[in-house]
């Protein structure tokens, strides 16, 4: 198998392909979330590191205004490229997530699969949520999914998962590098073995995220007072049942309410 070296981001069809496969389930939470939570109707969207725009693109098809930002270029590209095949706007642009302004307040924002958690700082992560509460109007929410570091029980660390596109094959796997508690950070591998019917490739990554117990993740959304959390809910997407945080929670979807 050739080894290929880069940034996973910089092969969004392959990074597409491998974080596509829960979009329907995430799909219909957010537009449960947005009929459940958000104070009148929802008709603007928006999704800071977007990346591909998998989620972004489908909330354009279903008559969304849908803007979305990302630091990658080559992710920015497909995600434009994508809109415009299915006759869109092209929406997306490349921009700091602590840093940036959209041309009209939205009624409802997302960032669901960890990518907050590349702010690597204190201070980045509150210019962040202060950005973010400038971008959506009073009333509106932000959908954020990520995964605590529990207080209690093993955390699952080491993942593994394939996914297919007709002939197109990637199996993933990601797996705890090393970890700085007192720094808070975390370093995962991730590999893509990616199996083509020109031949196969592999492709090794590391991924640099901050980490978060519930508390902390309570005491830093504090210095932001445009926010509240106004509900919890983990993986299952189930709109109906909610959760309560507690040391044990591992995955979560908060739902940030702008005050």
């Amino acid at each position: 198998m050739e080894q290929v070296s880069g940034n996973i981001y910089d092969y969004p069809v392959y990074y597409d392909l491998v974080f596509a496969s829960d979009w329907v389930a995430e799909f219909k939470f957010l537009e449960a979330a947005f009929a459940k939570h958000v104070d009148g109707k929802t008709k603007r969207v928006f999704e800071p590191a977007c990346g591909t725009g998998r989620l972004l693109f489908r909330m354009a098809k279903k008559g969304y205004i849908a803007e979305g930002l990302d630091l990658n270029e080559k992710a920015i590209a497909y995600c434009n490229a994508r809109l415009k095949k299915h006759g869109l706007k092209e929406t997306a642009w490349v921009a700091d997530m602590c840093d940036f302004t959209v041309k009209k307040p939205v009624d409802a924002a997302f960032n669901t699969i960890n990518s907050f958690r590349h702010l690597g700082t204190e201070k980045a992560t509150v210019e962040h949520f202060q950005a973010m509460a400038k971008a959506v109007r009073p009333g509106g929410i932000y959908a954020l999914g990520f995964h605590l570091t529990p207080l209690e029980g093993e955390a699952s660390d080491t993942e593994c998962w394939t996914a297919r596109r007709g002939n197109l094959q990637i199996n993933t796997r990601m797996w705890p590098r090393d970890k700085d508690v007192k720094a808070r950070m975390e370093r995962f591998n991730l590999r893509f073995e990616i199996y083509r019917p020109t031949g196969s490739i592999r492709i090794d990554d590391c991924l640099a995220l901050r980490s978060y117990t519930w508390k902390q993740f309570a005491s830093m959304i504090k210095k932001v007072p445009e926010w509240s959390i106004e509900a919890a809910y983990d993986f299952t997407y189930d709109i109906d049942e909610p959760i309560e945080i507690d040391a044990g929670t591992e995955d979560v979807v908060y739902i940030l309410k702008r005050k």
